[in-house]
């Protein structure tokens, strides 16, 4: 009999978006890019990790968004996020200062899901 295979876990990858941004357009590329580097490190050890930004961005330009923090960005980002972790099994919080990540870790904890501070949490051998 072999031993059971690791389960594959589906990761919400929790970071700063605007926070210390200034709203300037390279830098919250830059956070994209930091939170999507994860969730490719997490893919690649088996796992699943998603971004509220991969789904809530599209979104916002397709409902007609300006800017960040306008009344459609406000209808959508967080609650996508919020939707989506109801669906994962943790959360892992990476970066700086973020209130919605912040909000998403404390989101987590009252589902009773997972919160990971650091890659090496998910990654470790089993």
């Amino acid at each position: 009999m072999q031993p059971a295979a690791p389960r594959s876990l589906m990761i919400l990858v929790a970071g700063p978006y605007r926070s210390g941004t200034g709203d300037d357009p390279h830098k919250l590329e830059a956070n994209v890019r930091a939170m999507n580097e994860t969730a490719l490190e997490l893919f690649r050890a088996g796992h699943l990790g998603v971004t509220g930004e991969a789904l809530a961005l599209p979104l916002l330009e397709t409902a007609g968004s300006t800017r960040p923090g306008d009344p459609v960005y406000e209808e959508i980002f967080h609650p996508v996020a919020q939707r989506l972790l109801s669906r994962c099994d943790g959360v892992l919080r990476i970066g700086g200062p973020s209130e919605g990540a912040d909000m998403m870790v404390a989101q987590a904890q009252a589902q009773g899901k997972a919160v990971y501070t650091g890659l090496g949490e998910i990654l470790a051998p089993r």
